[in-house]
Formats: C-alpha cells, structure tokens, sequence
C-alpha cells in the first residue's frame, strides 16, 4: 500500500496549504475535487508537491498524477466571485452625501435654516439617515469579506489580522483629525472592534449562527441608548475610555463637543451592517435573485413607515410573559426608522447592480469613490474644518466661524457641487499620486503591516 501526501500551495499565499492523506490514485483526485470546491481555491496557478513512500511496484501506473492533479485543478477551480457592486455604490452614496452635508451645514446663512421649508426639510431627512447609511455598510463590507476565509481559525485568518491594523488606523486618524471629540471614526473602530470579538465567540461557539450574534448586538446598541444619554455627557464604557486616554494629551473638559457619535446607538448599524453583510455571504447564491432585494424593500418599508406599530407589537408581546418589564422598544422608532431607510437605499442598489451592474468596469469612477472612504474623510477634514492645518474653508464661510458671509442657498449648491467634484478628480488621480509618493506611503504601510503580522 502506498501513501500520497500532496500540498497546494497558493502562489498569493504561501502561508495557506492543504494537507491531505488518501490511498490510490482515483480516491487522490476525488478528494481534491471535493477540497477544491469547498474551499477559496481562486488562483489557478498552483504548485503541487507529490511524496510517495512505501513500496514502489507499478510506479509506472503513478507517474502521470501530476498532470491529472494539475488538469484537474484547472478544470474544477471555481471562477473569483464577482465583487457586489452595490456595497461600493452604497458606500459611495454615504460619502458623496456627507461631503455635501458638511459643506452645507457650514456654509448656509442661518436665515435659510427653516424646517418649514419643503427643500431644507428634504435636505435635514438626507443628512438624517447618511451617517446610518455609512456605519450600516461598514459593517457588512467587513464582515463579507471576513467570512470568505472562514474555514481558518480565528489566529490564522488574515482579515482579522487586517481587522485589528484597521482598528487602530481609525482611532490614530480620528486623534490626528479631532483629537478632542469621539468621532464618526472611533465609532466606527469601536464597531469593527466588536465586530472581531463577536466572530471569536462565534468561532469557539458555533451553536448559535454568527447572523443572531449580531442581530442581538444591533437590538442591545439601539437599547441601551435611553440609558446612557442619561449619564453625564451621555458617555458610555467606550466613550469614557476614550477620554480618560484624551485627558493624558489635552483639556477635554474645556471643549463644547464631547461625544458626537455615541456608540449607543450607532455601533447598533454596524452590528446590523454585519448580520446583512454575515446573511450575503451564507445566501450569495441568492443574491442577484429579484426575491433578495425585494426582501429588503418590504422589510425596510415596515420599518420605515410602521417602526413604532412594530414595537408596540414587541412590547405588548413582551407584556404577556413579563408584565413587570418596564423597558419599552416604542422609543426606539426614530432609530429603526432609519433602519429601514438604509435597508431600502440598499435595496435600491441591489436592483440596479442586478440589471445595470455588469455594464459598470472593474475601474469605475463611481465605485471607486466607495472603495476610497477613509482618505475622502480624511482631506475632506483637513480642507473644510482646518484638521491638523488649523485653517479651512469654515474660516471663510461659516457662521459658527464669525464669518462675515454666510452664503445664500444658490451659492451653497454650486459650492457643495465644486466641493464634491473636487474629491471625485482626486480619486480619479488618486493612483497616479499614491505612485509619486510611493517612497513614503510603502514603508509606511510595510511597517504597519509587520507590526500585525500582515505578509
């Protein structure tokens, strides 16, 4: 009898082997068959390493198997799935829509500020549900793309690896840029950070499926939110460590703003964010189906036009085994209203990837905007608040700034349109600079990625 050993060895991952025993030359090949389907074998180019120890005799009948192996693998290596455009849509729509808020929001004469009016009052709904929108696709994008290395154990699988360098790129950035607020960017840390805890709980107990462990993450986010906007400046455990590690660099206390995006709630979207992102990749079979986005366009109408009818349902439920229960979800509606506006924005997205998405190349503009979000923010602080510089254009336009001219309602479009434009040539060229300043930016990221173990 003899034994055949063989290892595939990724040429993009060295690190990653298969390691597998069989007896005879028809069992080998379908067990590859097997592997090979059931894993991320993506990358048709292999290196294929046969051992044979034991007994030689009918060499002769062996020696062709690593042109079947290799013929195999060819045949049966499954095509690299296509990326979901509509995530990159949707992250491109947050980031657009923020950059015209802010600019909006600083620029506009406080004359023109009436609720009353039929545009600003559009224009206050928008910008309600943008921040919602972004955190949302946050978390689904990271945990999608965590779940295609899950048949590694939690040590082992590189995004998590990538997961933590991304943590703590977002709290030094948001410190550079606001160094006094607890920011979009710590919330959103705070939430990929919860996002990895919860997978290596899921990972050691796989009883429970990863979607409820977020879908219950998102429920205690969004509940907890009463309680700690009652506590001295509605800080929570994240928010108070985070200024206990302010304190050590400046007078926190001294500024006005203090916590701006509070992790109850919004760490609640991302943790929703996650249980979509978790559902996509389970059911990816299923999404360009015309039954998927619909889903989300029914689900997200009910919570949209009906959030407090539904959580009076909850409460009354709740009421029949536990009458002494004096939590009451009702007062969660505004949140899960803009819930269901983001489930339907993305349903939206997912209709037209579906239909319109296979003519959109692989370099599309549009995309590209949603694949660049963190360098976007980044500038769009330092250019409109004065981030790290100390002078931006709120200098001249702002009225919270003193500034002499606040802008008619005209004069703020065109400039919110030459704003936005202005991004959009820049993630055009955005390639071509990070090529000029290269002999910076790659030694940068080659130290931080050996500093998480990052090949």
């Amino acid at each position: 009898m003899r034994i055949l050993e063989y290892y595939l060895l990724k040429t993009s991952d060295l690190h990653r082997h298969i390691h597998l025993k069989t007896k005879g030359k028809n069992t080998l090949i379908n067990t590859l068959q097997h592997k090979i389907s059931t894993t991320s074998v993506l990358n048709t180019s292999v290196t294929i390493c046969i051992y044979m120890s034991t007994r030689m005799e009918n060499l002769e009948n062996i020696v062709f198997l690593p042109t079947i192996l290799m013929s195999t693998i060819t045949e049966i290596a499954p095509t690299p799935k296509v990326r979901l455009r509509f995530i990159d849509m949707a992250r491109s729509v947050a980031i657009l829509l923020m950059l015209e808020g802010h600019f909006v929001d600083d620029a506009l004469d406080p004359i023109y500020r009436d609720p009353e009016n039929s545009i600003y009052s559009t224009w206050l709904f928008i910008r309600g549900f943008t921040a919602p929108v972004f955190l949302t696709v946050t978390g689904l994008i990271f945990v999608y793309l965590l779940l295609k290395n899950r048949e590694f154990s939690f040590r082992e699988n590189l995004r998590v690896r990538k997961g933590f360098k991304r943590v703590v790129e977002l709290f030094f950035w948001g410190f550079i840029v606001q160094y006094y607020a607890f920011h979009v960017l710590e919330c959103i840390a705070t939430g990929i950070f919860t996002i990895l805890v919860i997978y290596g709980l899921y990972k050691l107990i796989k009883v429970i499926p990863l979607w409820f462990y977020f879908f219950s993450m998102g429920i205690l986010a969004f509940s907890l939110f009463p309680t700690i906007d009652d506590m001295p400046n509605g800080m929570g455990l994240p928010e108070n460590s985070w200024k206990w590690f302010l304190d050590l660099f400046c007078d926190f206390e001294s500024r006005s703003t203090k916590v701006l995006f509070p992790t109850a709630p919004f760490v609640g979207y991302t943790m929703f964010g996650a249980m979509i992102g978790t559902l996509l990749h389970d059911f990816h079979g299923h999404v360009k189906k015309f039954y998927f986005p619909l889903a989300f366009t029914v689900i997200g109408s009910l919570l949209f036009f009906e959030p407090r009818l539904l959580l009076n349902l909850v409460d009354s439920f709740i009421d029949l085994f536990a009458s002494s229960w004096n939590y009451k979800f009702a007062q969660l509606d505004w949140l899960f209203e803009r819930l269901g506006m983001v489930l339907i924005e993305l349903s939206i997205l997912m209709f037209i990837d579906k239909y319109f998405g296979e003519r959109m190349q692989k370099n599309n503009l549009f995309l590209k905007v949603g694949q660049n979000t963190l360098t976007i923010y980044i500038l769009h602080m330092v250019l409109l608040y004065g981030s790290i510089s100390g002078f931006g254009l709120n200098s001249l336009i702002s009225y919270r700034k003193g500034s002499m001219a606040p802008l008619h309602p005209w004069y703020v479009a065109l400039g919110a349109l030459l704003f936005i434009l202005f991004f959009i040539v820049f993630i055009k060229y955005l390639d071509v600079i990070k090529e000029k300043l290269g002999f910076i930016l790659n030694p940068i990221k080659r130290l931080f990625n050996r500093l998480f173990f990052i090949r």
